[in-house]
């Protein structure tokens, strides 16, 4: 009985080892999965590739000269330093509160600006243009008068060919002659100690005569 117990044992032993040899081998048929291993980055590289963009350069532009329209205001013309026309020259004063001598015979004087007085009482004028307030002229003579302003005194000490006056409150006197008149304001005065010729007033309380 007891020999039979033991060759039962035995037996089994060989069985279990048969079978266990058998699912090792199952096992070692069964595909296994490829792992690949990639090397490690070397210390202090990013993982994530950088592009270095160069910023923008900025150039200065230095500002362009831009000359100013305005006219600049004559320097001079006192008694010691006149402006003095030559024959058939044109002059500009332009200014405020300043007085001008003029000697010369010019054949256009442009005057511009506020409470300017104008001394061409030794200057014969071709054409006199004043634009502003409170510019007065005194000129040995006058052929063409244009103005454009309130409260002027212009004056000529012989005729003057023809007046454009367009403001208010502006005096005009010619001691010869003043061949036309045109006025569009009101209160101003027109004198000519020889008369006036043709007359267009547009506005009220104008003195002609």
């Amino acid at each position: 009985m007891g020999e039979v117990n033991r060759r039962g044992r035995v037996v089994g032993a060989v069985v279990g080892a048969g079978l266990l040899a058998v699912a090792l081998a199952a096992c070692s048929l069964a595909p296994q999965p490829t792992v690949t291993r990639l090397p490690p980055a070397p210390v202090g590289a990013s993982s994530v590739p950088t592009a270095t963009v160069p910023a923008p350069s900025v150039v200065p532009v230095t500002p362009s000269s831009v000359p100013s329209t305005s006219a600049p205001a004559y320097v001079g013309g006192t008694d010691d330093e006149p402006l003095t026309c030559a024959d058939g020259e044109s002059k500009t004063i332009s200014g405020s509160e300043q007085t001008v001598r003029v000697t010369g015979s010019c054949a256009e004087l442009s005057v511009s600006g506020s409470a300017m007085t104008v001394d061409a009482s030794a200057a014969s004028i071709g054409t006199l243009s004043v634009a502003g307030d409170r510019v007065r002229v005194d000129a040995a003579s006058i052929t063409t008068l244009s103005v454009q302003g309130n409260d002027g005194v212009l004056t000529s000490a012989a005729s003057i060919g023809s007046v454009d006056l367009r403001g208010d409150r502006t005096q005009v006197t010619a001691a010869g002659t003043i061949s036309s008149v045109a006025i569009r304001g009101q209160d101003n005065t027109v004198r000519a100690g020889d008369g006036i010729g043709d007359r267009t007033i547009e506005g009220r309380d104008n003195q002609v005569g």
